[in-house]
């Protein structure tokens, strides 16, 4: 626990003690590379329980021989760097340790018999794939451009956000049939033929568009309802509960809230007759997307900020200042604000505060889990944000 600890303490050192040079960002990279080359022995040696069968593909090409073998060579090297840099040796010799674990275990695969049937599974690749390829871009863009120079790459309550990842990527199973529950219901009820035919017959970039367009406007009015009923703000205040804003920010959202707003939000997107390419394409922008308004990113981008939802844009919804209540809903098209009236973005200004008003969410994913379901206290603050 005390290693934990010192591992856990330099990863949230303050930006002004960690320099370029310094070996901290060499060695935070070394313990993303070693995890994840550790995750993936895992996943290779229980296929059958944690492989998600929608990229199965991905096992069965070889690349995931390669892909292990480069994140291994990468914990070692970047490990190796950040020891010979760094003064503090906690990150370098933590992710060496696993680096070496995952290793031997990587030569002693056990064997399993083939085609083995999945009923039930957990998606650890599909973990892995997000956070490896996410976190290794935006961790270098927070350190490089942040919006708050002040602030950590791994802040506080890092780890519980990165709970919220695995918990939401393990649970893509049940996370899908929920999914995929009202959109099925209405291609049953409603027939649509000629619309679908219209649309498929669409180019490819105006159907992501329309996938986007049409998602967007759902979401708009989904989210906004759980800003206005109190039942609903109740599970929404739990997104809105961290205090500082980076890639990591966007996991953290109530299992309920996630069944919610994703099966309502599918709906265009699986009843419209949209091709499958279009589909794969929308969700793959939605990943990035998600964690970049989220992001600890200072750009400026000038005249994009009135057509796209930007990390701006973003974090004044999630500020906790009289002005930043109940605005900016959309979450790729702004236009959606500015003609239902919650459009608020100041020339160059941030939102000073994030977080609940009263602080009344509390920590922790199983202590946040059941907040919903508890009755609020009298002393509490009000539980809306409007009020």
């Amino acid at each position: 626990m005390n290693v934990l600890r010192k591992v856990v303490e330099q990863l949230e050192t303050p930006r002004e003690e960690r320099p370029l040079g310094s070996g901290w960002l060499s060695g935070a990279l070394a313990l993303l590379a070693s995890l994840s080359g550790l995750l993936v022995v895992l996943l290779r040696w229980f296929p059958e329980t944690f492989s998600y069968p929608e990229i199965a593909f991905i096992q069965d090409s070889g690349v995931v021989t390669v892909f292990l073998r480069f994140v291994l060579l990468s914990g070692y090297a970047l490990a190796l760097l950040s020891l010979i840099l760094s003064a503090r040796k906690s990150l370098g010799w933590c992710a060496l340790a696993i680096s070496v674990v995952a290793s031997l275990m990587a030569t002693n695969q056990p064997q399993h018999a083939a085609d083995v049937p999945q009923s039930l599974y957990f998606g650890l690749d599909y973990f892995i794939i997000n956070v490896l390829v996410v976190g290794f871009l935006f961790v270098p863009l927070e350190r490089f451009f942040p919006a708050r120079g002040e602030q950590t790459v791994f802040r506080a309550e890092w780890q519980e956000d990165m709970f919220y990842y695995l918990v939401s990527s393990m649970l893509v199973q049940v996370l899908g049939f929920v999914t995929l529950a009202p959109s099925n219901y209405v291609n049953a009820q409603i027939a649509m033929d000629d619309l679908r035919i219209y649309i498929v017959s669409l180019p490819f970039a105006v159907q992501v568009i329309i996938i986007m367009m049409a998602t967007d406007f759902v979401q708009y009015w989904v989210h906004r309802a759980f800003h206005t009923f109190p039942v609903l703000w109740r599970f929404h205040a739990i997104h809105h509960s961290t205090k500082k804003m980076d890639w990591l920010a966007g996991a953290r959202m109530h299992f309920v809230e996630i069944a919610v707003l994703r099966s309502l939000t599918a709906v265009p997107m699986f009843t419209l007759g949209f091709k499958p390419e279009a589909i794969q394409a929308y969700l793959l922008i939605v990943y990035f997307y998600s964690s970049f308004i989220h992001a600890n990113i200072g750009w400026k981008l000038g005249f994009l900020e009135r057509f796209f939802v930007t990390p701006r844009f973003h974090h004044w919804h999630h500020g906790s200042d009289r002005a930043a209540i109940d605005i900016n809903y959309a979450s790729h098209f702004p236009i959606y604000d500015w003609l239902f009236g919650t459009h608020h973005l100041p020339e160059k200004e941030w939102p000073e505060n994030y977080g609940v008003v009263g602080n009344t969410v509390p920590q922790g994913y199983w202590k946040q889990f059941i907040y919903p379901f508890t009755k609020p206290k009298p002393q509490d603050p009000p539980q809306m944000p409007g009020e």
